[in-house]
């Protein structure tokens, strides 16, 4: 019995961190593929994609839909939306491995808004470690001696920023509802799909007419790896473990564009900016076992 548990416990690992690896490796593919058709054209024919996907998926589980799940998940849906045009368009003006690794700061960034949002202060601790991933942005961005950041760190940076508000946005406004997951995920690629393919329309039609085989497997992977298996699969691991490890395990995807980056994309870092990306996924770490430390004695307390 031991051991089939331990099985199992390696296989939802296994999962997420595999989930981790195709959303690491997302800003490469969104890179590329940039270098072919604009940004807002390469977002709605990922999200056209994906919500095909979504579609089916919905028709497997035939979730009920609420009323709420049709306004929260268009509201979130734009916001998503926006986030994912900063990202899209910063990668494509920056490095893969900075983007990822900007991005990151998510994990350092919702906690501090949630806290705000709560008056459920983080200890000190966690505010150092925030301070030692700024430093680590500032390094990485600066080449090989200090300077500005270019246009797409900015935009990661933003980014990041909306994404955290987003999630914690999210959180309250599902917090005790009983909506379907896969009914606020379709409804937020729709949303997403509307959006961008309104924006791109005739962009889009001349990518469908001109992508060549190669630009077309990159717009599955982001499409339906990246996307659609992705969250499929997040959502079965996360079921199966601690959302704790899950958190964990789901923070190495930095790590994974980095990798992806450097090996796949043939990026390279300088030295200051080994340094800062140490310094980021360090303080990520440090800062999001903090948190889970302080969010698990807050429980038990009430508890």
């Amino acid at each position: 019995m031991a051991i089939s548990e331990g099985i199992k416990k390696r296989e939802v690992d296994l999962v997420l961190l595999l989930v981790a690896f195709f959303w690491g490796s997302s800003y490469l593919a969104a890179k590329v593929l940039t270098e072919h058709t604009p940004v807002l054209s390469v977002l709605g024919l990922r999200f056209a994609v994906t919500s095909i996907g979504m579609v089916i998926v919905w028709l497997f589980r035939r979730d009920r839909f609420q009323k709420p799940e049709w306004i929260l998940g268009s509201i979130l849906g734009a916001s998503q939306a926006f986030i994912l045009f900063c990202e899209t368009a910063g990668v494509s003006k920056t490095t893969a491995t900075n983007a990822g690794l900007i991005i990151s700061l998510t994990i350092v960034m919702t906690p501090i808004l949630e806290s705000i949002a709560s008056k459920n202060w983080l200890p000190r601790g966690f505010f150092i470690a925030a301070v030692v991933a700024v430093v680590g942005v500032a390094l990485l961005v600066s080449g090989e001696g200090f300077s500005a950041p270019g246009l797409g760190d900015w935009l990661m940076l933003l980014a990041a920023l909306i994404r955290s508000i987003h999630v914690t946005a999210m959180g309250h406004v599902t917090r005790g509802r009983t909506y379907s997951t896969v009914n606020m995920t379709l409804v937020q690629s729709l949303t997403c799909g509307i959006i961008f393919s309104a924006l791109s329309y005739k962009e889009m039609t001349e990518a469908i007419s001109n992508f060549a085989p190669a630009q077309w497997y990159g717009l599955l992977y982001l499409s339906l790896l990246c996307g659609l298996f992705s969250f499929l699969a997040n959502l079965w691991a996360i079921r199966r473990t601690s959302a704790s490890r899950a958190g964990l395990l789901l923070s190495t995807e930095p790590i994974w564009a980095v990798v992806v980056g450097i090996t796949v994309g043939g990026e390279s870092l300088a030295a200051l900016g080994v340094i800062g990306a140490i310094l980021i996924l360090a303080s990520t770490f440090w800062g999001q076992r903090i948190e889970t430390a302080h969010r698990e004695k807050g429980l038990a307390v009430n508890l």
